[in-house]
């Protein structure tokens, strides 16, 4: 019987050697994706065409801008997806309900931001193809349609925040500062996405946010995960599989 306790016990402690080598890749690749998803920041230039002319479907003009931007925000969504498959495997291990719920909101984020590119590529669509002023509601409908969706980009990363911070802190796979920043940020997003317009916090609302998601994609991408702490979580997972319950 002892053998058998220090055979498994010896294969346990391989498994969480294994799974320390294979969370550098899952590390990096999480790392790369949540940097990638910076790349619609420049929306903020490309979109001012489209978002300060309520005359843009009837307007004169290049659309190359909207396109392009349109193309940026789609890849920020696959990124966004990305990021939630890509920490998976090592996040569950902590809480896979809660993990589960992480990718869930990350889908749902990406879909919000699939829903505004739509609405901006089919007011596109209809002023390449000449239509008159009867459009212009049209026009102004698909804008109040993409301020709404916006909604989802303002909510669900401080939702995200919640989710992979609570992990990330009860884990010790990162540095402890890094998802207390997502989870003091996300209150202050919240708050944003509710009073944004009115009490004009926007800056306070989103950089505390900004700021967790650019250090976490850094960190994972320059340093990974803590080997301590995935060695914790295999043994653990190891230990729950080979354990009859």
């Amino acid at each position: 019987m002892n053998i058998n306790k220090e055979v498994k016990l010896v294969d346990i402690n391989r498994q969480a050697a294994t799974t320390v080598a294979s969370s550098r890749k899952i590390a990096l690749a999480g790392g790369l994706l949540y940097l990638l998803t910076f790349i619609s920041i420049p929306t903020l230039w490309l979109y001012s065409s489209v978002l300060n002319d309520p005359n843009y479907i009837i307007g004169p003009g290049p659309d190359t801008a909207v396109i392009f931007g349109g193309v940026l925000e789609i890849f920020m969504a696959l990124a966004c997806i990305g990021t939630a498959v890509a920490l998976y495997p090592v996040i569950k291990r902590q809480n896979e309900g809660v993990a589960l719920a992480f990718v869930g909101a990350r889908v749902l984020e990406a879909g919000t931001i699939f829903a505004d590119v739509f609405c901006l590529m089919a007011l596109v669509t209809l002023r390449q193809a000449g239509v008159g002023a009867d459009a212009l509601v049209t026009g102004k409908a698909l804008l109040a349609l993409y301020t709404w969706f916006r909604l989802g980009q303002n909510l669900m990363p401080a939702v995200n925040a919640l989710l992979l911070g609570t992990l990330l802190y009860q884990s010790r796979l990162v540095p402890r500062i890094l998802p207390l920043l997502g989870l003091i940020g996300a209150p202050f997003l919240l708050a944003n996405s509710i009073t944004g317009p009115i009490f004009m916090v926007s800056a306070i609302g989103v950089l505390p946010i900004a700021l967790w998601e650019f250090s976490l994609g850094v960190w994972l991408t320059v340093k990974g995960f803590n080997p301590s702490a995935i060695a914790s979580l295999a043994a653990k997972t190891e230990t729950n599989i080979a354990t009859p319950q």
